[in-house]
């Protein structure tokens, strides 16, 4: 190495540190814990409108899905799918029984979506979603896209219990 090579050295700026991936960055092939259960993200569904995020998360055969909405802090919802049929987007109940658990609707919206990745969804475009919460603090969400309904039983998790592992 020459002289000149290694006084410029001396005097460069060091690369900066790369940021940590936030876990609403993460998509296909990123890992992230959530309430100490490890999973592999493989799939993302993006609401840019809402700046939310679906992560369709799998460890073993188990698949699970968290809900990422960005407000005044970060907001986390573990979802998993439940069996249930409805006919009509115009026809979606404010009041839903299941399992002697009664759901009221919590927040309705609409937006397009982007999809990467494996998802309920295979391709983006306009979805409708219902979000319902019991008195006892269970979720229930119902998404409809394309003319097909998804339904979701799920929980809140706290900031502390979801962080990202390894991030591409």
């Amino acid at each position: 190495m020459s002289m000149w090579k290694r006084i410029t050295n001396i005097f460069a700026k060091p690369e900066p540190p790369k940021a940590e991936k936030s876990m609403l960055a993460l998509g296909p092939g990123d890992i992230c814990e959530v309430s100490l259960v490890t999973y592999e993200v493989v799939g993302r569904v993006h609401n840019r409108s809402r700046n939310a995020v679906v992560l369709t998360l799998q460890d073993g055969n188990t698949i699970v899905y968290l809900h990422i909405e960005e407000r005044e802090t970060l907001q986390y919802a573990l979802y998993t799918p439940i069996d249930g049929r409805l006919d009509s987007p115009e026809e979606v109940p404010t009041t839903i029984e299941l399992d002697d658990r009664n759901y009221y609707l919590d927040e309705q919206y609409f937006g397009h979506v982007t999809v990467n990745g494996r998802t309920p969804f295979m391709q983006g475009g306009e979805q409708h979603v219902w979000q319902y919460q019991s008195d006892d603090y269970h979720l229930l969400r119902i998404e409809w896209q394309n003319g097909r309904f998804m339904l979701y039983e799920g929980e809140k998790v706290i900031p502390g219990d979801v962080q990202v592992i390894r991030a591409n």
